[in-house]
C-alpha cells in the first residue's frame, strides 16, 4: 500500500480512491511533477468540469506550471482520451495509450505519464468489468514500456465492491482491502504477477479477477510471477488451480513462499505445480 504518489518509478501503476477531489488533484499533481522530472511526458486527463481546478492546482509547481505555458503537459478531456463515456473496449484502449507513449518517446521524452480521474467510466457493471479488464492489460503493456499512470476512483460515487475489483488490477494502491494485486510482470514467460495476501479477504475477489485478466495460456501452462506473494490459504489455490483447470492448462507457481508448496502437496492438485527458487 501507497501514501503519496512520489517516487514510484518511471512504469508505475497506481489506482487512488478518495473522497475529497481536492486530494486527488493534490496527489495527481506530485506524480505529474515527478514523472517530468524523470523526463516522462506528463498528460493529465479530466473531465470538462473539472479542468479548472485541476489546472489551478498543477500551477502551484513551478515546474509543472512552465510545462503548462511551454506545451509540454497536456490536459485531455475525459472523452477524447477515452473512447466515450460508453463500454470501453479494453484492447483498444491500451493501443490509444501506446501510440501516445510512441509519440511522447519520439519527442524527446523518455515516456508518457498520465494521472486521470476516471470515475465517469465504471460507473455501471458493464462498464466496470470492462475497465477492470483494461486494467489489467494496460499495466502488463507498462511492464515493456515506459508508460505510468495514476487512476483515480470517487468513493463517494463508486461502490467499495468496485473500487476493490479495480484496485488489485494495480501494482500500487492507497487501499488494500483485498489483500492481493495480479497485474503484469516483467519476468519472461510469466502470464502475470500475483503478489500479497490471499486469505478470507481475498477469497470473494480473485474468481472474478482471474476472469478478467483472462490470462494467457503458454504451452498448457498459466505461470504467475507469485515471489511478491506473502500468503495463501487453501480456498484461493483450489480456486487458482480450478481456473487453471477450466482453461486447460496446468498451473506454475513461481514463488519463495513454501507454504504454496506444502498446501498443493497436502490437497494432492495435481494441476499445480509450485517452482522454488534454487
Amino acid at each position: 500500500m501507497v501514501h503519496g504518489t512520489r517516487g514510484l518509478g518511471p512504469q508505475a501503476h497506481a489506482c487512488w480512491r478518495y473522497r475529497d477531489p481536492v486530494e486527488f488533484r493534490t496527489h495527481a499533481r506530485d506524480f505529474l511533477a515527478d514523472g517530468l522530472r524523470l523526463g516522462l511526458r506528463p498528460m493529465y486527463v479530466v473531465s470538462a468540469d473539472d479542468a479548472a481546478p485541476a489546472v489551478g492546482e498543477l500551477r502551484r509547481s513551478a515546474r509543472l506550471d512552465r510545462a503548462l505555458d511551454e506545451g509540454d503537459l497536456r490536459v485531455t478531456p475525459l472523452d477524447s482520451a477515452y473512447a466515450d463515456d460508453a463500454v470501453i473496449e479494453p484492447g483498444e484502449q491500451v493501443d490509444r495509450y501506446a501510440a501516445a507513449t510512441d509519440e511522447a518517446v519520439a519527442a524527446g521524452f523518455a515516456g508518457l505519464r498520465v494521472a486521470a480521474e476516471v470515475t465517469p467510466l465504471v460507473r455501471t457493471a458493464p462498464q466496470a468489468a470492462a475497465f477492470t479488464r483494461y486494467e489489467h492489460l494496460v499495466d502488463r503493456y507498462m511492464t515493456a514500456r515506459p508508460f505510468s499512470a495514476l487512476c483515480g476512483y470517487d468513493q463517494r460515487v463508486l461502490g467499495e465492491d468496485t473500487i476493490t475489483r479495480l484496485a488489485v488490477m494495480h501494482p500500487h494502491a492507497n487501499s488494500d482491502t483485498a489483500g492481493f494485486r495480479l497485474h503484469g510482470s516483467p519476468l519472461p514467460g510469466c502470464a502475470a504477477a500475483l503478489g500479497g495476501q490471499l486469505d478470507l479477504c481475498g477469497a470473494d475477489h480473485l474468481g472474478s479477477a482471474l476472469d478478467r485478466a483472462d490470462l494467457p495460456v503458454h504451452d498448457a501452462t498459466i505461470t504467475l510471477d507469485a515471489t511478491g506473494l506473502e500468503f495463501v490459504d487453501h480456498r484461493n489455490l483450489i480456486t487458482l488451480a480450478e481456473h487453471a483447470r477450466s482453461r486447460g492448462a496446468t498451473l506454475v507457481l513461481r514463488t519463495a513462499h513454501r507454504g504454496a508448496a506444502r498446501i498443493t502437496g497436502l490437497l494432492g492438485l495435481d494441476g499445480v505445480r509450485v517452482e522454488l527458487p534454487a
